[in-house]
Parts: C-alpha cells; sequence; structure tokens
C-alpha cells in the first residue's frame, strides 16, 4: 500500500503535465489521470512501482481519449487561480489557450514527444523506449516538433 501511495505522490503531477499537454484539454487530462492509475493498479497491484510503465498507460490512455474525439473538437476549458485578480486570470488563461491550441495542431508523435519531455521525468533515451525510437531519433524529432510548435505560436500571433 505504501508503494502505491509514494508512486502517486511522485507521479501524479508529471502524469497531469505529459496529459495536459498530450490532449490540449485540462478537464480530460485530469480524469485521464485517474483512469491511468486505476489501470495501474487494477493490472499490476499496489507493490508494483514502475513509472515507465505508468507513462505508458497514460499515453495510451490518452490516445484513446483522442480518437474518441477525432470528430468533434477539444473544448476549450481551464478553471482560473482564484487567488488571482481576474485580468491576470484572463492574460493566464489565454496564454495558456493559445499553447494547448498550437500543441493540439501537431502530429501525434510530436504532441506525444513534447508531452513526454513537459513531464521532465524521462530521457530522450527513455522517451526512445517508450515510443520505440532510436536515441537520436527522438533528438531529431523533438528539435523539429519544437520548430514546429514555435512556427504555430507565430502563426497564432500574426
Amino acid at each position: 500500500m505504501e508503494n502505491c501511495e509514494r508512486l502517486y505522490r511522485d507521479n501524479r503531477e508529471r502524469v497531469l503535465r505529459f496529459l495536459l499537454h498530450l490532449t490540449g484539454d485540462v478537464e480530460l487530462a485530469r480524469d485521464l489521470v485517474q483512469e491511468t492509475f486505476a489501470r495501474y493498479l487494477s493490472r499490476y497491484g499496489r507493490d508494483s512501482e514502475q513509472p515507465g510503465l505508468l507513462f505508458t498507460i497514460a499515453r495510451n490512455a490518452g490516445l484513446d481519449a483522442l480518437r474518441r474525439r477525432r470528430t468533434s473538437p477539444l473544448p476549450e476549458r481551464e478553471t482560473a487561480d482564484p487567488r488571482r485578480d481576474p485580468e491576470h486570470q484572463l492574460i493566464d488563461r489565454q496564454e495558456l489557450d493559445r499553447v494547448l491550441a498550437a500543441i493540439r495542431r501537431l502530429d501525434d508523435t510530436d504532441r506525444q514527444l513534447v508531452a513526454l519531455l513537459a513531464t521532465g521525468t524521462f530521457s530522450y533515451r527513455e522517451i526512445g523506449r517508450l515510443l520505440d525510437l532510436s536515441e537520436t531519433n527522438v533528438k531529431v524529432r523533438v528539435h523539429r516538433a519544437r520548430l514546429k510548435l514555435k512556427a504555430l505560436m507565430a502563426e497564432g500571433e500574426a
């Protein structure tokens, strides 16, 4: 039971960041965090502690959700920080919406790479293992994905 609690405590925020970048939807990402841990625990038990496997399950859950939503646009929702004044909340929300909209326009592989990097959890080699790519290929694709994301963000400003 202690391993289960530690796995959740140590990885919950990382999995959430990963799924947020993957899906571009805050509420969906939060739902998928719960689904990820539920799938992990039901399949591997409470004494297992394998973060790489946890992120594989999260990736699969996220991609499944995106496939189900492919025909309808992703909703634009985010809860603002109540401690900030309304003007800052609006600015923060607009910036987050711009970033998430740009991420949604990336192809699946690029979105996964950006999402895995955003967690700050995995090295290029580990990302390669998760996505079945060589470390060199991951580095090249990450560079290209960043360039695409930068271009998409610039388009949004114009």
